[in-house]
């Protein structure tokens, strides 16, 4: 049962099992009001804190703060029942969430990264059934082309939250209202190329559709990283396959685009 010591507000058991829903909606914090602040009061993402049991040690932290869609489901995140232990609270907070749109017209940029081809067929499967542009992320320097020397270099690059160049990234994606993003989920979260292609470009007002290949883990932490690294972007609801898709890919693909507005050419 309580075999860890308390947190420093004397509860167990807060950290880890878990992740769990907050009201707070996820945004920049007032910085003038640093006790206790909550979210920010309009915002398409709820915040959940705490560390699931597949999460990595920093997001076991209480002050870890992920960014999940409004109607999310996870199986392992949760929600904790609480009340007032002493004196009574008073106030109110009052949040404004909106429902993430998918923009269904204008041009739309296909960007992938993929290390073993599983996630450049999907890439490539959206393109054949939309015409949109692709784009492949590639580092600079490549990763290795060994299974094994190349989990060391990614894992390193997690770790240290390395931004790697990446070759020949467009000069502008200013003409695309559609980001169709795509990566193998690595450690529960994206790789670093992606967080590369995030920060050099302005997502505001575009909306980004990230679709990943996994080998169980589904998004992970990805989505999260995807919000912060982009936070004045739509992100809509994404698709995950395992590994490659199989032969169901190409209904996946065309339910996943049309359940957001996009038309295929099936």
């Amino acid at each position: 049962m309580n075999s860890f010591s308390p947190n420093p507000w004397g509860l167990y058991n807060m950290h880890g099992n878990v992740n769990e829903w907050c009201w707070d909606l996820y945004g920049a914090y007032d910085l003038t009001n640093t006790v206790d602040p909550t979210g920010a009061e309009t915002g398409t993402r709820r915040v959940y804190r705490g560390g699931g049991w597949n999460d990595f040690g920093k997001n076991l932290r209480s002050a870890y703060r992920a960014a999940g869609e409004l109607n999310m489901a996870s199986y392992n995140l949760g929600i904790r029942l609480v009340r007032s232990a002493g004196k009574t609270l008073t106030g109110t907070v009052s949040t404004s969430s909106e429902v993430e749109k998918t923009k269904s017209s204008g041009k739309m940029l296909i960007a992938y990264f993929s290390w073993s081809g599983n996630t450049q067929g999907v890439a490539e499967e959206i393109r054949r059934q939309t015409g949109a542009d692709i784009f492949e992320i590639v580092p600079v320097p490549a990763y290795s082309d060994d299974y094994n020397t190349v989990l060391m270099e990614a894992q390193r690059d997690q770790h240290e939250q390395d931004r790697p160049a990446i070759t020949n990234p467009p000069q502008s994606i200013d003409e695309y209202d559609v980001i169709l993003l795509s990566y193998p989920n690595w450690w529960a979260s994206i790789p670093m190329p992606i967080a590369t292609f995030l920060e050099s470009y302005d997502f505001s007002g575009k909306t980004i559709l990230p679709f990943c290949s996994h080998g169980g883990g589904r998004f992970g932490q990805s989505l999260t990283a995807i919000a912060k690294l982009a936070p004045q972007a739509v992100i809509a609801p994404g698709l995950s396959v395992h590994y490659s898709g199989g032969s169901g890919l190409p209904n996946d693909v065309q339910a996943w685009l049309e359940s957001q507005g996009i038309p295929t050419n099936q």
